[in-house]
C-alpha cells in the first residue's frame, strides 16, 4: 500500500511518497500564490522521484495552511499533528517537537504515540520564525546558508538588544557600518532568534528526547544556541526537516487506510 501527505506551507510546498516501511520519494518546492497549483506541482515532483502516479496512491493526507485548497487529498490534518506524528515515526522516542517554519513557529510535547499533550506557536511576529533569517541574511548580503555557518567563526559575539525584526534590522544596519565581522553579526542574530524560540519551548515543558523540524531546523547556529539555552541535546533527524509535515500526513494516511485513524 503507498500513501502520500502533501504540505501547503506559506514559503514552501512538501509533497512525500510513502509505503509501509519506508519514504520512497519526496519533493520540496517554492510556494506560489495558488496552493492548488504549488500542490500539483510538487506532488508529480515526487511521484517522478518515486517512479509513480497518481493512480498508485491509496490516500492522500495534506496539512499546511493552505491543506483545504489541495484538490487530491482524502482528508486534511493540522500541521501541528502532522509534524509530531512524522517525528515520531522517524524517532520513537522523541517528546518534544520544535518546528520554525518561514512564517511561525510551534513548540510540541507529544506522548508515547507520538499524538499532541501541549503545544504553544507563534504566528503573530516575524521574529523567532524563519522570516526573521532571511530579512537579516539579506541586509548581510549573505545566503541563509551562509548565516547558519558563520555562526561559529564569530570572534567576538554580539548582543542583538531587540528581537523585533525592524529594530533588529537597525542593529544589524548599525553594526555593519561599525564594520563588525559578518561572523559577529551572524552570531547575534542566530542567538536572538534561538532566545525567542526558547521562549517558547519553555512554555510547553522540554521533555527528551527533542527534534527540530522545518527549514531553521539547517541552520546550525540556531540549533547550537538552542541546545545552550535549553540545556539539552537536539538529535537530528535523518530526513530533510523540511518535509517533516508531509511525512506526518503520509504516515496519517497510511493509518486512515488501515483503520488505525479516524
Amino acid at each position: 500500500m503507498i500513501v502520500a501527505g502533501c504540505d501547503v506551507g506559506s514559503l514552501t510546498t512538501k509533497a512525500v511518497i510513502l509505503n509501509r516501511k519506508s519514504i520512497l520519494g519526496h519533493a520540496v518546492i517554492d510556494s506560489t500564490f495558488k496552493p492548488e497549483e504549488s500542490a500539483r506541482e510538487v506532488m508529480d515532483k515526487a511521484l517522478t522521484s518515486s517512479c509513480l502516479s497518481m493512480k498508485d496512491i491509496a490516500f492522500c493526507v495534506g496539512t499546511g495552511y493552505g491543506r483545504q485548497r489541495i484538490p487530491f487529498v482524502g482528508k486534511a490534518v493540522s500541521e501541528i499533528a502532522c509534524h509530531a506524528r512524522g517525528a515520531q515515526w522517524l524517532m520513537p522516542t522523541v517528546r518534544t517537537v520544535i518546528d520554525i517554519g518561514g512564517q511561525d513557529c510551534k513548540a510540541v510535547r507529544l506522548d508515547p504515540g507520538g499524538n499532541v499533550v501541549k503545544f504553544f506557536t507563534n504566528d503573530k511576529c516575524a521574529a523567532g520564525t524563519g522570516r526573521f533569517l532571511e530579512v537579516m541574511a539579506r541586509i548581510l548580503g549573505i545566503s541563509l546558508d551562509e548565516l547558519g555557518r558563520l555562526s561559529p567563526q564569530s570572534g567576538e559575539p554580539l548582543m542583538l538588544a531587540s528581537t523585533c525584526t525592524v529594530w533588529a534590522q537597525a542593529e544589524v544596519i548599525h553594526h555593519l557600518n561599525a564594520r563588525r565581522s559578518k561572523a559577529d553579526i551572524a552570531a547575534a542574530v542566530n542567538q536572538a532568534m534561538a532566545g525567542r524560540v526558547a521562549i517558547l519551548a519553555r512554555s510547553v515543558g522540554v521533555e527528551k528526547d527533542v527534534c527540530m523540524t522545518g527549514g531553521v531546523a539547517k541552520n546550525m547556529g540556531v540549533v547550537l544556541a538552542l541546545e545552550k539555552l535549553l540545556d539539552i541535546s537536539i538529535r537530528r533527524l535523518r530526513v530533510d526537516p523540511q518535509i517533516i509535515g508531509a511525512l506526518g500526513a503520509a504516515v496519517f494516511a497510511r493509518e486512515k487506510m488501515e483503520g488505525v485513524a479516524g
